[in-house]
């Protein structure tokens, strides 16, 4: 018997001595109908109050946000954030329609490319498939749109969030994926992103960036 086969068959051992049947009919039918977890009356209320706990949670563990009424001013706002970090004019995107067709020359002398992130990348920028009010969270999906590396190699991780995509809790967002990718279907990889990349195991001290990006700006756009 191998190491897995012992430890499955310690835990058959513990579960109940029912039907199997019954107990795989009672789990199919569990993930068929996608019961809703208690969700915090935090998050819940209107576009302005999403994006306000949204803010305040964001800032709260070191990340910084920004709101604009119009996703063309996306690149003057990437130019400026760079500028104002001392980071290069110089940012990764992945292939995602939305980041491709904006007016990337109000940016100035900005440059961007694209593609999945490289060692020597600064600052990427992404569009977030979701974003979660309650806990101030980015929620992005792997695939060539916006490439998981982005999410995490460079120093600097700017997101796009359309306030469209601002939702109260978790569920909504999951809601909002099985009607995108249909049942039973999931991306290679569900990043849940909140705040910058930091670490307090050493002494309780804040430490960052622990395993990925230093520095987290979110644009949000109404």
């Amino acid at each position: 018997m191998s190491a897995r086969e012992a430890m499955l068959a310690r835990i058959r051992s513990k579960l109940p001595k029912a039907p199997e049947e019954a107990r795989i009919a009672a789990v199919d039918a569990r993930l068929k109908e996608h019961p809703r977890n208690l969700i915090p009356q935090r998050g819940q209320g209107d576009d302005e109050h999403r994006i306000h706990i949204f803010t305040e949670m964001m800032e709260a563990v070191g990340g910084s946000v920004e709101i604009l009424t119009d996703i063309n001013d996306v690149p003057h706002a990437v130019a400026d954030y760079l500028r104002n970090a001392n980071l290069p004019a110089h940012v990764r995107r992945g292939a995602d329609p939305v980041l491709a067709h904006l007016p990337w020359h109000r940016g100035g002398i900005l440059d961007v490319v694209e593609g999945r992130a490289e060692e020597s990348d600064r600052a990427s920028i992404t569009r977030a498939f979701a974003g979660v009010a309650e806990s101030g969270t980015i929620i992005q999906i792997s695939g060539p749109d916006n490439p998981t590396t982005l999410n995490f190699l460079p120093e600097s991780h700017i997101v796009v969030l359309e306030t469209s995509a601002l939702f109260a809790s978790y569920e909504e967002a999951w809601s909002k994926l099985r009607a995108l990718m249909g049942e039973g279907n999931m991306p290679r990889t569900v990043n849940m992103i909140s705040g910058p990349s930091r670490t307090a195991d050493i002494e309780q001290t804040i430490v960052r960036p622990a395993h990925g990006p230093k520095n987290m700006h979110v644009i949000i756009v109404r």
